[in-house]
Formats: C-alpha cells, sequence, structure tokens
C-alpha cells in the first residue's frame, strides 16, 4: 500500500500495481485523503493512473501499524468540502487583513 503526494498537493492511497520509468504508476482502490485539521475523509476513487510529472513523494504505508493519531475524525464527504470551504476562507480573510494593516 503506498501514499502518493502530488504536485497540486492532494494525497492518494491505494495499491501499487504497476510502474514505468518515469515514475508514472497505477494505483487499485485509490482515494484520495482529505485532512482539515483534526478531520478527515477518504473520497473512493478507484483504479487510478497517475503520470510521473504529477508525482512529488511515493511513500510505503506500514500495514500492521495505525495510519491516522487517534485523535483525528472520519467525516463524510460534504462535510470535509464544507471544513475546506471554511479553511480557504479563514486563509484568505487573513491575507486580506494583512494587506489593509500594511497599506495603514
Amino acid at each position: 500500500k503506498l501514499v502518493v503526494l502530488l504536485g497540486d498537493g492532494r494525497h492518494l492511497l491505494g495499491l501499487l500495481r504497476s510502474f514505468d520509468q518515469f515514475a508514472s504508476i497505477v494505483l487499485e482502490g485509490a482515494c484520495e485523503r482529505v485532512i482539515v485539521g483534526d478531520l478527515y475523509c477518504d473520497i473512493p476513487l478507484g483504479l487510478n493512473i497517475i503520470r510521473g510529472e504529477n508525482v512529488v513523494l511515493i511513500g510505503e504505508m506500514d500495514m500492521e501499524k495505525e495510519e491516522l493519531p487517534s485523535h483525528m475524525t472520519a467525516v463524510s464527504t460534504v462535510e470535509i468540502k464544507r471544513a475546506q470551504k471554511a479553511e480557504r476562507d479563514a486563509t484568505y480573510l487573513k491575507g486580506s487583513m494583512k494587506n489593509i494593516w500594511s497599506s495603514l
């Protein structure tokens, strides 16, 4: 089982089925793990082909160890999307406030 970090910041999990000299990989039973604070959601993707130019990091997961810390809470796709939007809005607001204060 692998975890793959993509150039756009997404994390994919799945079983390695194939790879080539360009680091392109095929993941079976892939899912995207979205983490916001202490919330997480695994969004199923199925069979996934990832071009090597999009791969930043590939790591093997230890099947015997627990994947996530105990304080993490699994939520639905709708809830994680809502949490992502709230996080983006807070980041935007923080940047806007910095711009306002720096112009004063």
